[in-house]
């Protein structure tokens, strides 16, 4: 798949804003602390990543009724669901002028029912003339994603016969419907009824 970036300078996958907040103390400190002992883009790139797979549960995974959507809310309270941490992942690759862009995919049930948007990352290293997605939801039984380059290691790959759906926009900002449902839930039982189910 061709990942298409919505916009065209590279520039804008390393910006701050108010949902991927990388000039927040919280980011950068972290990004500091993930930094120390990595000795290049790769090795901090992957290190940010299974910190946010690995120290930040999905709150769907742990019962959390939270809803965060802001990276340095998501580091704080350490709970999110997959575009929250998206956000996340994407701030502390922002951080250390990685380019990280927010993409993502449509899923379902297993069987094709309850369709979501499901939200990754895709980060650019330097030298490499190419995006990989990588996906920091969390791994449990039946999920485990990896941090691949060259062959992608999501938590799940798309399944067209249940219209399920690759999307090859890459994002400098997160999409407006996810944000929308994001910041209008107080909370998670709340958020599944207005959350988007396509793109």
């Amino acid at each position: 798949m061709e990942l298409i970036q919505r916009n065209p300078q590279l520039a804008a996958y390393l910006a701050a804003d108010d949902v991927v907040d990388h000039r927040h103390p919280l980011v950068r400190e972290t990004a500091d602390r993930l930094a120390c002992g990595t000795i290049d883009a790769y090795s901090y790139a992957k290190a940010a990543y299974e910190f946010v797979r690995d120290e930040i549960p999905h709150s769907q995974d742990t019962g959390d009724l939270r809803v965060t959507w802001r990276a340095s809310d998501v580091l704080a309270e350490r709970t999110g669901i997959c575009c929250a941490k998206s956000h996340a992942l994407a701030a502390l690759l922002r951080a250390e002028a990685i380019p990280a862009a927010l993409c993502y995919q449509r899923l379902a049930d297993d069987d094709g029912s309850h369709p979501f948007v499901h939200g990754l990352v895709a980060v650019r290293l330097p030298a490499r003339d190419a995006w990989a997605r990588i996906d920091a939801r969390g791994n449990k039984p039946g999920v485990d994603a990896r941090f691949s380059l060259d062959e992608e290691r999501l938590a799940w790959k798309a399944r067209p016969e249940f219209n399920e759906v690759d999307y090859s926009v890459l994002y400098d900002v997160p999409h407006a419907a996810v944000m929308k449902a994001l910041k209008a839930a107080p909370d998670r039982p709340s958020l599944w009824p207005i959350y988007p189910t396509e793109l």
